[in-house]
């Protein structure tokens, strides 16, 4: 069930959900900032304050099924709610998961990693700013989201470019296929962070189509 929208003013009445959803985004721009600092220099310290960024969204997720299951009446529906939170906590998930691996397998970043790094940041950044504006100015909101889907199709276009690099080699050594191999995984972890951020941005329309 939903909550009137609208207060006297017309504009949209502000609930916990979207300033949970807005902390979810604010610490998805900072993940993906550390992400950048690993990517420049492949620490541990860098390593773990990723690891310690998803865990505190992670936090934040939790708050907010946490007060889904105990709300009536929420602004808008649920299933939005749900499933908007997910994609954002998704898109930290494969950050994470990309310095993780980076970190335990020894990969050292290149010039593939440095590209699209710089795109899932910015995407970080949309994504900010389409929930910043969500309530108050629902056109702006959607303005950010279809910058999300244009830097979606940007790291289609560099994952494409990094696998084909990959595999254009010739003949290889075993250290090399293996090498390969490693590298192939943080292409994927990459590219479905940006699934996730795009599945996001998709949803913000769903709801401003929807409910503004």
């Amino acid at each position: 069930m939903r909550a009137p929208l609208l207060q006297r003013s017309g504009r949209p009445k502000s609930s916990p959900f979207a300033a949970r959803l807005l902390r979810q985004t604010e610490y998805l721009v900072e993940g993906t900032q550390a992400l950048g600092s690993f990517m420049n220099a492949p620490t541990r310290d860098h390593a773990l304050r990723v690891r310690d960024v998803e865990r505190a969204a992670d936090e934040v997720r939790r708050a907010l099924i946490a007060q889904l299951r105990k709300t009536f009446i929420t602004p808008i529906d649920r299933e939005d709610l749900f499933g908007l939170s997910r994609a954002l906590d998704d898109v930290l998930d494969h950050v994470y998961s990309t310095t993780r691996d980076m970190f335990v397998l020894k990969v050292v970043p290149n010039d593939h990693l440095q590209a699209m790094t710089a795109v899932v940041y910015q995407c970080a950044k949309e994504l900010n700013s389409a929930i910043q504006y969500l309530e108050t100015q629902p056109r702006k909101a959607g303005q950010h989201a279809v910058r999300v889907r244009a830097l979606e199709n940007r790291m289609d276009n560099l994952y494409v470019k990094a696998l084909a690099d990959l595999y254009d080699n010739g003949s290889m050594a075993m250290d090399d296929v293996v090498k390969m191999f490693k590298l192939r995984e943080i292409y994927r972890h990459m590219i479905h962070a940006i699934k996730s951020a795009e599945q996001a941005a998709d949803l913000i329309d769903d709801i401003i189509v929807k409910f503004y």
